[in-house]
């Protein structure tokens, strides 16, 4: 992996914002750090999010005439390794230059854990196929794919055991709770 991408996944899990823009930006905040070329999606009235190639931002309202609050993040990791670094926002790779298709967790906890900023296990419902870690600072919460080789071998595409698949902010303290109560302390390694 180039250190420049490497580097850009590290300042997301440290800071829970992608170049700055929060979780809770508006999407005019969202649109004027990352630019306009986006797709926009919605079920319906109260919610929306935009698809930035790697990044989704996500947003919902109580009604039309409410304005957007912002409400999470997603960096689909996963995508890098069917679409190649074409799939990453230019000011993002103006900023940070080539990525590579794959991030492999193990390296990004080990660094994270240099900066100080160590990841807890957290147990989730998509186990032992996918492990949860959480960032407690920052609310980040990172997916890594762990499944059986067996079951690898049925599946199509370039997933790989300890690839992280996604990066999610934030993910709020009682979530983490709410998750350890529904799904206890598995053992995710």
């Amino acid at each position: 992996m180039t250190p420049h991408s490497l580097a850009f996944y590290l300042d997301v899990v440290a800071s829970g914002t992608v170049l700055d823009a929060k979780p809770t930006d508006s999407p005019d905040q969202v649109t004027a750090i990352l630019g306009a070329d986006f797709a926009e999606n919605s079920r319906d009235d109260h919610s929306m999010w935009r698809d930035y190639g790697l990044v989704e931002f996500f947003w919902q309202r109580e009604t039309p005439d409410h304005p957007w609050e912002g409400h999470h993040f997603t960096l689909q990791v996963h995508r890098l390794s069917y679409r190649g670094d074409g799939i990453v926002n230019k000011a993002i790779r103006d900023r940070y230059g080539r990525f590579d298709r794959h991030l492999g967790f193990d390296k990004l906890e080990r660094l994270l854990g240099k900066r100080g900023l160590p990841l807890e296990d957290v147990p989730d419902a998509n186990g032992p196929e996918f492990t949860q870690h959480w960032q407690p600072a920052s609310q980040v919460s990172v997916m890594v794919y762990r499944a059986h080789p067996e079951w690898r071998q049925r599946r199509r595409g370039g997933d790989r055991l300890g690839d992280v698949r996604k990066i999610l902010s934030s993910v709020s303290a009682e979530e983490v709770a709410w998750h350890r109560k529904r799904y206890g302390r598995q053992d995710s390694r």
